[in-house]
């Protein structure tokens, strides 16, 4: 699957209708960012069940703004509109993988659990 775009227009879109989302924000001046880029890419080549997606921070500051998003590149990684992980790095081709691979494995519904339980305790 390509990496699609992601706009303050369609970003609530696309993290709604997918179970597995991973937003990688950046920007163009970012060096880091420029080389985390073909690792992304390439990585989301891998996948048919996860939407992988990127932010130009830059360009959409205020949902990098909402996400708190304060250095580049970060990564944040949604299962089932949750945020389950948050990475400020660029990751090398096989940490990438393995961030995929066990967000994959967790158990999303025990995780709900647990938020719900969060609320009614709150």
């Amino acid at each position: 699957m390509s990496v699609i775009d992601l706009t303050a227009d369609n970003f609530d879109t696309v993290v709604q209708q997918n179970a597995f989302v991973i937003v990688d924000f950046w920007a163009d001046w970012c060096a880091p960012c420029k080389g985390f880029a073909p690792v992304f890419e390439e990585v989301a080549g891998m996948f048919t069940d996860v939407v992988f997606a990127r932010v130009n921070s830059e360009q959409e500051s205020e949902l990098a703004s909402h996400f708190n998003i304060r250095s580049i590149p970060t990564l944040l990684v949604f299962r089932e509109q949750i945020i389950i992980g948050r990475f400020s790095q660029a990751l090398s081709k096989d940490e990438l993988l393995l961030l995929v691979e066990k967000a994959g494995l967790l158990d999303i519904n025990q995780i709900q659990q647990e938020i719900q339980r969060d609320k009614d305790a709150g």
